[in-house]
């Protein structure tokens, strides 16, 4: 039967290895590029887990931990990983939206949600109120 497309291709003439060994050289520059990228960095340096909700990731689902940036700086990319966490997509979108609402002026962040001392006193005066009962 012509055309039978089933089984191994075989070879057509002899193999350039020059081709071949350019073709290795480039993967493994595209490689190295890839591993000289802050999230490659950090996922070597941080354990492959949500730093929010604490989700564990394999290597089947690592496309969905992403690397966040403490302080929102993409430059800032310390060699250390100090502002870099791991972050499920979920998680890092949240912080992302939090972030926005800060700078608007209608968010929240930990930092801003420090407690600020009451300025109200329901109870001013009730013990004068009191007395004249």
């Amino acid at each position: 039967m012509a055309g039978n497309n089933s089984g191994p291709r075989k070879p057509f003439g002899q193999l350039d290895s020059k081709k071949l060994d350019d073709v290795v050289a480039k993967a493994h520059k595209q490689r190295d590029t890839r591993m000289a990228g802050y999230r490659e960095q950090s996922l070597k340096l941080h354990p492959w887990v949500c730093g929010r909700c604490g989700r564990a990731f394999t290597r089947e689902n690592l496309h969905e931990l992403t690397v966040h940036h403490k302080d929102h700086n993409h430059d800032n990319n310390p060699a250390d990983g100090s502002n870099w966490e791991n972050l499920c997509l979920y998680c890092h979108d949240n912080e992302h939206q939090r972030f926005a609402y800060l700078v608007r002026g209608e968010g929240f962040m930990p930092e801003a949600d420090k407690k600020k001392p009451a300025t109200h006193n329901p109870f001013a005066g009730l013990k004068e109120k009191l007395k004249n009962r």
